[in-house]
């Protein structure tokens, strides 16, 4: 689903969607319409615009996340600012593109978005990865520390790590010269073990650990 408020931007990139081979289910101008259109709609990613006429993009990826909780969004402004990447991806956003991407960045950006794994333009996952750093400071978590930290084996904590520099599934792989499906499975059981959702979860958690180093 592709939601902004500019017609002519909006349906060239729903457009270049279809043209790579995406589904494009719905299109939104305003965000109360997004957020109302997702749940009949049921799109895996939304390409969202930051600024609205009537809410915020992180609003709407508030009330996306609500609807549908497996839902994926990529955030696609004008805005490379460090508070509205930050807000953004602390309300949920999977990914953060500026306009000014090449378009055969955008649909890589669209595909690995798909795929789960965290996307940034190129300096902004330094600025996000800085930030969970410091939050990371802080005094840990009561739950957590009572939980005890789980046991991963060498191979689960090597892919972690490769996870947490932004790696993608592909690269890990060629890395440690095993299959593309061994690094999912790598992944899955991580995540099982740490009782986190997703890929988005578990490089926060990497990153908490210095693992990213």
């Amino acid at each position: 689903m592709v939601v902004d408020d500019h017609p002519m931007w909006r349906e060239g990139v729903a457009r270049d969607l279809t043209e790579a081979g995406h589904e494009v289910v719905a299109t939104a101008g305003k965000g109360r319409q997004a957020v109302r259109v997702a749940p009949a709609a049921r799109p895996d990613v939304v390409v969202l615009d930051l600024q609205l006429p009537d809410v915020s993009g992180v609003e709407v990826i508030r009330g996306l996340r609500a609807a549908l909780p497996e839902v994926r969004v990529l955030m696609l402004s004008a805005s490379g600012e460090q508070q509205d990447v930050l807000d953004a991806v602390k309300a949920g956003a999977t990914g953060y593109l500026v306009k000014s991407a090449a378009p055969a960045e955008f649909l890589e950006a669209v595909r690995r978005t798909a795929a789960g794994e965290p996307v940034f333009t190129p300096g902004l996952a330094g600025l996000v990865l800085g930030e969970y750093r410091r939050l990371a400071a802080g005094p840990p978590a009561p739950d957590r520390e009572s939980a005890g930290t789980p046991r991963l084996t060498e191979r689960e904590t090597e892919v972690l790590r490769l996870v947490a520099k932004g790696m993608s599934y592909k690269q890990i792989a060629e890395r440690l010269a095993i299959s593309h499906r061994t690094v999912q499975n790598h992944v899955q059981n991580t995540l099982g073990k740490l009782h986190l959702h997703n890929r988005v979860e578990l490089t926060r958690y990497a990153i908490e650990r210095g693992l990213d180093d």
